[in-house]
């Protein structure tokens, strides 16, 4: 008699490969010493984790053993391997382990591994911090050096909830984290970036080659200057020093514009700044100036309303003088950036003396002025300020011979790799769902581990886009056009109903991958030989 039993594939057949060859595995459990006792190691722990939570299952980690149920575990770890290993007991256990160690330790000993592996480009290291929010109570943790759950400057934009602070970074070649570490839910990002220049100083020293460090306006701040004179740096210039907006008012008058592209531009001022030589690039591009018109479009609006209430007030007052009543608007006017006052015209009140209807000869005893006026659009000043706004600056005290105008500003755009590596970690489907732990401690361990997946996918998807560059091959997208750079995440969607079918006749069993089709056998031969394997095709 033949049994049948169908088991889910996908995309986790290539997620398990790319584990493997990686080796994370190995080299958690190296530092996580399994226990003889534990039917399942630290290190598949946590690769269980990555899988549940790269499955896009929406499934929180308590239910890992459901997300498992069907699913070939001999082929994405080992033989032996059940499904309700991964309860919760266990993966809290190795979240209590990963905390034990060292979060950021461990994070950072799999990254140096990795990037060696991978040949990763290590020049331009990109900081940036996100916060999670969190719903629920949670216990304090007796450990002093926990993480605190509180309330801060929530950028999910849940100020009733309790957060914690990630910090990442992340290498521009990829995409590829380097640095996870998590913090107290009320801590600033100008003291976060303070401590990581300190800590980097050394560790960029003792680098082979030049590395640069890229971060947005925080990292410019003047108690952070000790540490940045010693680093190579890239930011973008806080629009709070009035200094910024000097320059680039400067820039403007100057208008000797160099090309970067067809819609960007940019102008180099050098200056001193904070006891440090700089180079300031202004850079304006049309994108950033139909968003600057939109936003001062807008701004006038708002102004208008504002300043139709304003002289509503203003014409219900009397004043001694024309002149007085006329420095009343003038006195408006200074607060107003998009708009100019215009008079319609001033009205005499006069008081006569002695009571009743006043007569030709009766005495005027005083004259009060009323003022009617609107306010204009000035489009002067709101083009002056579109341009103005349609501009940023990007400081660094990195030598001209060492990087070049144009590799500043690509340096400064691939700032948005580790804004991507937060959209990925953020993902509603991703494991901000999981964060069901009640645990200070436990929560760090799962930020690392939410860092370990998304080192996982960028380094496959780095690995597609370069397989899929060197033999000058392309998948199709999304609307079915050719892309050679699509993301890992539409790849998952490419590779869904592949499952393994294993058959049992007369006590032999036979294992058949079912689903297959010209456009998966594709992508699964780029990875290589022991995806092929895994997948039972020929590597072509």
């Amino acid at each position: 008699m033949a049994s049948v039993h169908v088991e889910r594939l996908d995309h986790l057949g290539l997620l398990a490969s790319t584990i493997r060859d990686l080796g994370l595995m190995s080299m958690i459990d190296a530092r996580l010493v399994p226990d003889e006792q534990e039917e399942i190691t630290p290190g598949e722990a946590v690769a269980g984790m990555i899988l549940n939570g790269l499955g896009f299952a929406n499934r929180p980690l308590s239910l890992t053993p459901q997300f498992f149920a069907h699913t070939p575990l001999d082929l994405l770890f080992r033989g032996g391997v059940h499904a309700e290993m991964f309860n919760r007991f266990k993966l809290g256990r190795t979240l209590d382990e990963v905390y034990a160690y060292g979060c950021d330790l461990l994070l950072s000993a799999l990254a140096v591994a990795v990037c060696t592996q991978e040949r990763i480009d290590l020049r331009f290291n990109h900081l940036d911090t996100t916060s999670f929010a969190l719903s629920g109570d949670y216990v304090p943790d007796s450990d002093e050096h926990a993480i605190t759950l509180t309330h801060g400057y929530s950028k999910d934009h849940r100020p009733d909830l309790k957060q914690a602070v990630l910090e990442l970074m992340v290498s521009q070649d990829g995409g590829v984290p380097l640095v996870s570490k998590s913090w107290d839910g009320n801590a600033s990002e100008t003291q976060i970036f303070q401590e990581r220049a300190a800590a980097l100083m050394a560790t960029l020293k003792r680098s082979p080659t030049p590395r640069y460090l890229v971060a947005d306006a925080k990292l410019y701040h003047e108690d952070n200057v000790a540490n940045l004179r010693q680093l190579g740096f890239i930011t973008r210039m806080p629009t709070t020093l009035k200094l910024v907006a000097q320059v680039i008012g400067q820039a403007l008058r100057w208008d000797t514009w160099h090309r970067l592209d067809e819609t960007t531009r940019y102008q180099r001022i050098e200056l001193c700044h904070y006891g440090m030589a700089q180079r300031w690039l202004v850079v304006s591009s049309q994108a950033a100036l139909e968003r600057a018109k939109a936003s001062v479009n807008k701004a006038q609006q708002r102004e208008a309303e504002a300043i139709e209430k304003q002289l509503f007030h203003l014409q219900a007052q009397r004043f001694e003088t024309p002149e007085a009543a006329q420095a009343a608007l003038v006195a408006l006017e200074t607060s107003w950036r998009s708009h100019q006052g215009a008079i319609l015209r001033l009205i005499a009140h006069k008081h006569y003396a002695g009571k009743g209807r006043p007569t030709p000869t009766t005495p005027i005893k005083s004259i009060d002025w009323q003022i009617q006026a609107q306010g204009r659009p000035d489009h002067e000043k709101m083009e002056r300020h579109t341009h103005h706004k349609g501009c940023f600056g990007v400081g660094t005290n990195i030598e001209v011979s060492h990087l070049s105008d144009l590799e500043v500003i690509a340096a400064y755009k691939g700032q948005a790799q580790a804004e991507g590596g937060f959209r990925f970690l953020k993902d509603p489907l991703f494991f901000v769902s999981s964060l069901f732990v009640k645990k200070p401690c436990r929560i760090q361990g799962l930020l690392m581990v939410m860092t370990c997946a998304l080192l996982v996918y960028s380094v496959a998807q780095r690995r597609l886009r370069q397989y899929l560059a060197r033999q000058n091959e392309t998948i199709p997208n999304q609307i079915n056009q050719p892309t050679a750079r699509p993301t890992l995440r539409w790849v998952f969607q490419l590779l869904e109903g592949i499952h393994r079918v294993r058959v049992t006749v007369q006590g032999k069993v036979h294992d058949l991958i079912e689903g297959l089709n010209e456009v998966q056998i594709k992508i699964l031969r780029l990875f290589g030989e022991e995806v092929c394997r895994l997948y039972q095709i020929s590597p072509g």
